[in-house]
């Protein structure tokens, strides 16, 4: 089994910055990726950033490509995501999620098997 718990969210400006954390304990090691997903009021959940954790591939919605990037802490066993220039249509609860199968579809949902309980980011127009 594998933890996941975000952090870094919070109430900003438009144009400003965040940064999000998703700490990963348990069997961590056996994971093969790691994304982000977001989900606004009313909305369905949608992906926004991905990496394969061997070969490090990264995956990005065309909403936040450029404006976001995704890395990892490999000494902490840490999926990382970097937001600028933040928007208020970026408004939503951010999840991380964990892929334990070494082979998935970095940008569908369906394909993680292990999920954080979400961090609220609001953006203020």
């Amino acid at each position: 089994q594998v933890q996941l718990v975000e952090s870094g969210g919070g109430l900003v400006q438009a144009g400003a910055s965040l940064r999000l954390s998703c700490a990963t304990s348990g069997r961590s090691g056996s994971l093969y990726g790691m994304g982000w997903f977001r989900q606004a009021p009313g909305k369905e959940r949608e992906f926004v950033a991905a990496f394969t954790w061997v070969i490090g591939s990264t995956f990005y919605a065309d909403s936040v490509k450029g404006r976001f990037t995704i890395s990892r802490d490999g000494a902490k066993n840490t999926a990382l995501l970097q937001m600028n220039s933040l928007k208020p249509e970026d408004t939503a609860l951010y999840y991380c999620a964990a892929r334990a199968r070494p082979v998935g579809r970095p940008r569908e949902e369906d394909d993680y098997d292990y999920w954080g309980q979400g961090t609220q980011v609001t953006v203020s127009s």
